[in-house]
C-alpha cells in the first residue's frame, strides 16, 4: 500500500503580513454567534486576513453568491499582490499552545483523496468517523470549486498510542525552520511552525508505513479483513468530501487526473491520543413527542437494565435523570445505540430532535412539555479507530473535539488553480 500523505507547495503570508489579523478560526464553528464574527471583522479591519477568503457557515443563508465572489476576487487580489511565500515540497510540524495552556501538536501536508471513502462500509486507508450529510456538500463544492487557494481546517486523526510520529518531533525541530511564530486572536492561543527538512520528513512517512502494516494492525485492533484505517476525519469531513466529490467529477473528463491538483488536499494529521485533544459527548433532545410512548418503545426495543449490566444511557425525563444500560446494544457505543432507537421511531411517530453539547442544557429543555434527553458519557478515545473500524460510521453529532476557540485556525494556503 502506498501511504496516502506526500509533501506539498504550502503558501505562508510574507513576513509583512500581521499573521494574528491573517489566522483565523475554522469556518464552521460560532454559528449561532453573530457577535463574534462582527467583533473579528472589526479586528482585522482592512488587513489581509482568512476572515476574507474563506466563508464563515453563519452566512451561509445570506448572500452566498456575492460572498464567494468577493471571496475568489480577493483570493485572485492577494496572489497578483505576491502576498505569499511559497514553501515547495513541504511537511510542516506545528505547534498549537491552546488557552488552557496544553500543547497540541500537529503535521500539515497533502492527503490522497484516491484513499479517501466517507460512505458508510468503506474500508479504505482514510475514513470519515460520522455520518455525512450529503446536503451540506453542495454549498461547499460551490466555493472550493471556483476557488484559487485552499485553506484547510481539516484535522484528521491518527492513532500513534507511543507518540512517536507527530510528538516526536518537539525536540528535532531547529529554531532556523521555524516558519511562523504568533498569537492567535479571539482566545485561539499561540501557534508555531516549523518546515521539516529532509531527514524528518522521510521520519514521519515511515511512522505511517509502520501504522499501516496489516498484520500489526490486525492484532492491535483485534479485526480480520477489515481494510488499514490509517486517517480518521476529525474536524472538516464535509470540507474534505467537498474536495473528493470535485475530484471525482474531475475523473469522469480527465484522463490525466492521477496528476492533477484536485487529486489531494491539505490537511492537519494530528495524534489521537494528544493530551490536549479532548472529547466531549454531544446528547440528544426530543421535542413534541408522547415522552411516555417513546421510553416504553426504548424498552420494547432493546433488554434494559438498571444495575448496570450494558451500554450506559441517562434519560431525563422532566428534570429527573434515570441510568439505563442496554444488554444488547446494535453500536459498538451507546450514542450509537440510541441514535437507531430514535432514527427507526421517529419515523414513524412525531418529534423533533436536536443536539446540545451541555449535560445542565439537556436537564433544562427536558423539563419542556412533551420533551425527553438522552445523555452519554464521552466516548473514550481509545475505543475510536476500533468503533470506525467495526461499526463503520459513527452516528451523527457523536462527539466534539474541544472547544469552539481550541479548533483549528486558517494558516497555510495551497493553490488549486
Amino acid at each position: 500500500m502506498k501511504i496516502p500523505f506526500k509533501t506539498g507547495n504550502i503558501l505562508l503570508p510574507k513576513k509583512n503580513i500581521d499573521l494574528t489579523k491573517w489566522s483565523v478560526v475554522a469556518c464552521d464553528q460560532y454559528t449561532s454567534e453573530q457577535e463574534y464574527w462582527e467583533k473579528l471583522d472589526k479586528f482585522v479591519g482592512k488587513s489581509p486576513s482568512t476572515l476574507r477568503i474563506t466563508l464563515p457557515e453563519i452566512y451561509l443563508d445570506e448572500n452566498v453568491e456575492e460572498r464567494i465572489n468577493s471571496i475568489n476576487d480577493t483570493m485572485k487580489q492577494y496572489l497578483q499582490e505576491d502576498l505569499f511565500e511559497e514553501y515547495n515540497d513541504s511537511i510542516f510540524y506545528i505547534r498549537r499552545k491552546q488557552k488552557d495552556g496544553r500543547v497540541r501538536e500537529g503535521i500539515v501536508g497533502l492527503i490522497d483523496l484516491e484513499e479517501y471513502d466517507y460512505t458508510l462500509g468503506s474500508n479504505s486507508l482514510i475514513r470519515a468517523t460520522e455520518k455525512t450529510i450529503i446536503e451540506r456538500i453542495p454549498p461547499r463544492v460551490k466555493i472550493r470549486e471556483r476557488a484559487f487557494l485552499e485553506l484547510p481546517h481539516i484535522m484528521i486523526l491518527i492513532d500513534d498510542s507511543k507518540k512517536e510520529i507527530i510528538e516526536g518531533l518537539k525536540e528535532k525541530v531547529k529554531k532556523q525552520e521555524q516558519v511562523y511564530d504568533f498569537e492567535l486572536n479571539m482566545n485561539g492561543g499561540h501557534l508555531e511552525g516549523y518546515n521539516l527538512n529532509n531527514q524528518l520528513k522521510q521520519e514521519v512517512l515511515k511512522g505511517f508505513n509502520k501504522l499501516m502494516d496489516k498484520k500489526a494492525f490486525e492484532k492491535k485492533y483485534g479485526v480480520k479483513d477489515k481494510g488499514v484505517l490509517l486517517f480518521a476525519i476529525g474536524d472538516g469531513n464535509h470540507s474534505l468530501s467537498a474536495a473528493k466529490t470535485i475530484y471525482e467529477d474531475l475523473k469522469k473528463t480527465d484522463e490525466d487526473y492521477l496528476n492533477s491538483c484536485s487529486r489531494y488536499a491539505l490537511a492537519e494529521i494530528v495524534n489521537l491520543h494528544s493530551e490536549a485533544l479532548e472529547f466531549e459527548a454531544i446528547h440528544r433532545i426530543i421535542f413534541d413527542t408522547d415522552s411516555d410512548k417513546m421510553l416504553k418503545e426504548l424498552y420494547e426495543y432493546y433488554k434494559i437494565n438498571e444495575e448496570g449490566k450494558g451500554q450506559k444511557v441517562e434519560v431525563i425525563l422532566n428534570g429527573e435523570t434515570k441510568s439505563l444500560y442496554l444488554e444488547n446494544p446494535k453500536s459498538n457505543l451507546a450514542v450509537g445505540s440510541i441514535q437507531i432507537f430514535l432514527d427507526n421511531y421517529l419515523k414513524k411517530n412525531q418529534g423533533k430532535i436536536d443536539y446540545i453539547h451541555g449535560y445542565d442544557t439537556v436537564r433544562e429543555l427536558s423539563k419542556k412539555e412533551n420533551s425527553i434527553g438522552f445523555t452519554f458519557d464521552a466516548i473514550d478515545k481509545d475505543e475510536l479507530f476500533k468503533t470506525i473500524i467495526l461499526d463503520g460510521i459513527l452516528p451523527l453529532k457523536t462527539f466534539s473535539m474541544g472547544n469552539s476557540y481550541d479548533k483549528r485556525y486558517y494558516m497555510e494556503a495551497r493553490k488549486i488553480k
